[in-house]
């Protein structure tokens, strides 16, 4: 079981690495490979998400001053690896077709694999120096993914993001040196049920609310948009943004006993974010941007979930970043079709695309109602259940705003569906995509579906994870 903890990581950390080589070969082979990269990552963190209840399965290298790599399976982790490797898979499917005619494809797939590899090594560390470090890796491969198309523009928003991430981590680890001169270690499973002082778990906060996009942090992830919309599917859905709820739920939910003060200033600041972040949806004119400022809405429901301290939250903000992956990928996916065939990002200037793209218009639709939380797709059970948890809170203030956040997300995507695919026609329509990446939109579209249909498997699975690890539930 160890030795597969660490497959997990090493694979795709040091897969990449291979592709330039692979490259001078064959690209046909260096696409393939890095297709079969995550394909066995995926496969690795299945088998250890069934069998991890009950399992104390730990790898370690010992370093110096008790910063030790330690690599331990639980279900939490298990669980967002996934995830994580299950979108990023189809995202790099999707790339075969997507990323064919640009330039600096080798070094794509190779930040894209080690962007991949550093988080699942980020999910699996038991070590917070550790967990620090691959934190830092995802924001230098970002960094050159959302500058991909090397234009002075892309490259401005690029330095961007690695700057407003880097300070946030930056903040997050004078955090993590206060806890261990605090407790002398930074092992979480030896910190677990300790209490936080409240300077340090603020201090970390800001580390997780700048890769997570909350205010006052939230202007990167838009511009962000300027990177191929494979990057911006892997930034928003699958790696990025939510390595910020999976810190959140690991050290406050698994690890740390925090402070009353500190859980309500999270839901203060998280439900002013999806107002605002809702708000500027419903004004934005360019698709990219309008589901980046989503996601922000989004991520803010995940934190009402996991910062409401009650364990039916907790376990609905689980099943919320599931659902919100999966949706997610697939409407960034959609917009990657649309920009390629009409050459816009800017939705007034679209219309009536449902006549010659419609399957690209119902897996936008299919993925919008799970966004919105429309039965019987699975949006609808994880915002159902993280408000059910939530109300136990018995904060009227902070869950009105939550639901006019919500009434926000029906008006904004009801708003992008239809000036895109049923307005008046201003261009030349244009034909679908390829079928890859036709088949890769419609698969995540009908997953998130299929996953309400059956949602008590993945929600038995969350709950299991809620009760067995997380500390100081109501």
């Amino acid at each position: 079981m160890e030795s597969l903890v660490l497959k997990a990581v090493l694979i795709p950390m040091v897969g990449p690495f291979l592709l330039p080589v692979l490259n001078r070969l064959s690209k046909d082979i260096r696409n393939i490979t890095a297709v079969i990269i995550i394909a066995i990552t995926f496969i690795i963190n299945v088998y250890l998400m069934n069998l991890s209840f009950g399992v104390d399965a730990r790898y370690i290298i010992p370093f110096p001053l008790g910063f030790d790599l330690i690599l331990k399976l639980d279900p939490l982790s298990a669980f967002m690896a996934t995830v994580t490797s299950l979108t990023s898979l189809v995202i790099i499917i999707y790339s075969i077709d997507y990323i064919s005619h640009y330039q600096n494809q080798t070094e794509y797939y190779t930040m894209l694999v080690l962007f991949i590899g550093s988080m699942i090594g980020l999910i699996y560390s038991d070590n917070l120096i550790w967990m620090y470090i691959f934190w830092e890796i995802t924001g230098f491969t970002s960094w050159r993914l959302v500058g991909f198309f090397r234009n002075d523009k892309d490259v401005l928003k690029a330095n961007k993001t690695i700057l407003i991430t880097v300070f946030g981590a930056i903040v997050m680890l004078v955090g993590i040196l206060m806890i261990y001169i605090n407790y002398g270690t930074v092992n979480m499973s030896d910190l677990k049920a300790k209490e936080i002082a409240l300077l340090p778990a603020f201090l970390i906060l800001v580390g997780i609310f700048s890769k997570s996009a909350i205010l006052p942090f939230s202007t990167w992830l838009p511009d962000a948009g300027v990177a191929p919309s494979t990057v911006t599917a892997l930034l928003h859905a699958a790696v990025l943004v939510k390595i910020g709820t999976f810190a959140y739920a690991k050290i406050f939910g698994t690890t740390f006993i925090t402070p009353v003060e500190f859980n309500y200033t999270v839901l203060i600041i998280t439900g002013i974010t999806a107002l605002v972040s809702g708000g500027a949806a419903l004004i934005e004119t360019d698709i990219k941007r309008i589901i980046a400022y989503s996601t922000i809405s989004q991520l803010s429901f995940i934190f009402l979930g996991l910062a409401a301290n009650t364990r039916v939250a907790f376990s609905g903000g689980l099943l919320y970043i599931l659902m919100h992956s999966v949706a997610k990928a697939s409407l960034f996916l959609c917009a990657g079709i649309i920009e390629q065939k009409t050459h816009t990002k800017d939705i007034t200037k679209m219309g009536g695309l449902i006549k010659t793209m419609p399957l690209t218009a119902l897996a936008f639709a299919l993925s919008s109602f799970s966004i919105m939380g429309l039965p019987p797709f699975g949006g609808f059970f994880a915002k159902l259940i993280v408000f059910k948890g939530a109300v136990e809170t018995n904060d009227i203030g902070v869950l009105s705003i939550f639901f006019v956040g919500a009434i926000l997300t029906i008006l904004y995507l009801t708003r992008a569906f239809y000036k895109i695919f049923l307005g008046n026609e201003k261009l030349n329509l244009p034909e679908e995509g390829s079928t890859i990446m036709v088949v890769s939109v419609l698969f995540l579209g009908i997953l998130g579906l299929f996953l309400g249909l059956l949602v008590n498997y993945p929600l038995g699975f969350t709950e299991m994870v809620s009760f067995t690890m997380y500390t100081g539930v109501k």
